[in-house]
């Protein structure tokens, strides 16, 4: 397989990026990942993004992450969502969290939780917050857990209750 250099990605125009296939953009290195212009990452299709490694999902910029679309976001491995820094999970806009899977809520660390802002919280889905792992909600701030709605107060598993006394 031919191997692109950081170089080479960045000067791809958009309709390029979004001719890689999903073999090519799987073997992208995590700096080429973070090279690529906002405008390209944000017109991958959502196979492409499904093609990232932890490791890639991990090199996105923040401002990567703003420009994708609900969709693109949902697309992403589970895996990848546990390998996300805070400032990466502050930057998923709210519409984009209340599309994740109970899957993708519960890989992510409890530092990611914690940098969840409160409209990030409440963005959530009932059944996104019964995925919360009892160590998840245990983290939760006092402010997060004051935002919460009481549908997704009464979504908190009886274990997760007992961790916030905890």
């Amino acid at each position: 397989m031919i191997a692109f250099r950081t170089d080479q990605i960045v000067a791809l125009k958009t309709d390029q990026i979004q001719a890689l296939t999903t073999t090519l953009v799987a073997a992208l290195g995590t700096d080429q990942v973070a090279a690529m212009e906002t405008v390209d990452v944000a017109v991958l299709k959502t196979s492409q993004l499904a093609a990232l490694k932890t490791a890639q999902v991990a090199a996105l910029t923040t401002d990567q992450i703003v420009a994708l679309q609900t969709n693109q976001v949902s697309s992403l491995a589970t895996a990848g969502f546990a390998a996300l820094n805070t400032a990466q999970v502050a930057a998923i806009e709210t519409a984009d969290l209340a599309s994740l899977t109970t899957a993708q809520v519960a890989a992510l660390t409890t530092a990611g939780v914690q940098a969840l802002t409160t409209t990030q919280i409440q963005s959530l889905t009932t059944a996104g917050v019964a995925a919360l792992k009892t160590a998840q909600v245990a983290s939760l701030t006092t402010d997060q857990i004051v935002a919460l709605q009481t549908n997704q107060i009464s979504a908190l598993s009886t274990a997760g209750l007992a961790a916030l006394n905890t």
